[in-house]
């Protein structure tokens, strides 16, 4: 629902060379995700700093990192009222399973998936799709362009205007990063729409004017491969930048997204995914009808032009 993706069906196996409480998640055949639970408990998820302490068996949710406790249920009552959030085993293993196909969207659509989503679309609008394949794009160069928009969470779900984008595009440009923020410009909406607040608001973090010249600068584009090459002397430095920022942003704002030039965008977005895989990177052309753009922290350092 979230992502506009058929999701093909995950089948259960018991290990018995696993730890009895221990679960492993495989995709095609190779482990990407791992956890635990014990039944007969509830998992009671702290609500921050300043808790209330109860009984438990101190654990970490799987999913997110948070802090919580395997608790026995008659607890149940006594953790809720002190702010816990409390879970049943096989709801964190649901959890962690549905956020585990999010992170790989990418990799879970298929040639043949791409498919049976153009000839839907073809039902409806021959046009756009006669326009486009095969004479600009294969079946093969859209299914690369909506990996590329899953790895980052965004819904695939709106097809035509997808198409319609690729088809005023792609006789320009056959570039998979350019192609690529040409869609995400045209989703505009439905991408900011997640992080916008309760009145319709987005805040973000900027880079500072001359940083983000000096990382554009740094940019080494390459037929949907391109790079951010930023000396190893600056990369550690420019992470914690950003992570310091996202720290402050927090305490105003749940979701900040971190906000930089189209062409920069996919360069910076690849530099951070591995470090900060939580933050989300949009364009200024995203971010157009987004209704009012709040700054809530701003990127600044010095020496980021030293390549590497």
């Amino acid at each position: 629902t979230e992502l506009g993706l058929v999701v093909p069906p995950v089948r259960v196996r018991d290990n018995i060379r696993l730890p009895q409480e221990n679960y492993v998640l495989l995709l095609k055949g190779v482990e990407i995700a791992r956890g635990s639970v014990i039944l007969g408990k509830l998992l009671a998820m702290s609500p921050g700093s300043g808790a209330v302490p109860i009984d438990g068996l101190a654990t970490t949710e799987p999913v997110f990192g948070l802090s919580a406790l395997w608790i026995d249920p008659a607890r149940r009552d006594e953790a809720e009222m002190a702010g816990y959030t409390v879970v049943e085993p096989a709801a964190v293993i649901a959890t962690h399973l549905a956020e585990t196909i999010k992170a790989h969207g990418g990799e879970l659509l298929g040639r043949q998936d791409v498919q049976l989503m153009i000839d839907q679309v073809k039902q409806r609008t021959p046009a756009v799709v006669e326009e486009l394949i095969p004479q600009h794009l294969t079946v093969g160069g859209i299914q690369k362009v909506l990996q590329r928009l899953l790895r980052e969470r965004v819904c695939v779900r709106d097809l035509v205007t997808i198409l319609e984008t690729l088809a005023d595009h792609a006789p320009a440009t056959k570039d998979l990063d350019t192609l690529v923020e040409h869609v995400r410009e045209a989703l505009g909406r439905a991408i900011t729409q997640q992080y916008r607040d309760a009145k319709g608001n987005l805040s973000v973090i900027t880079l500072d004017p001359p940083l983000e010249q000096d990382l554009i600068s740094l940019v080494k584009p390459g037929d949907g491969a391109g790079k951010l090459l930023v000396a190893p002397e600056a990369a550690r430095p420019l992470l914690e930048r950003v992570s310091e920022a996202v720290h402050r942003s927090l305490a105003q704002t749940a979701q900040p997204v971190l906000l930089c030039s189209p062409y920069l965008r996919p360069y910076l977005r690849g530099f951070l995914e591995r470090a900060l895989p939580h933050v989300a990177v949009l364009s200024y052309g995203e971010v157009l009808s987004a209704g009012t753009v709040r700054t809530v922290a701003t990127v600044r350092m010095e020496h980021a032009h030293q390549e590497v």
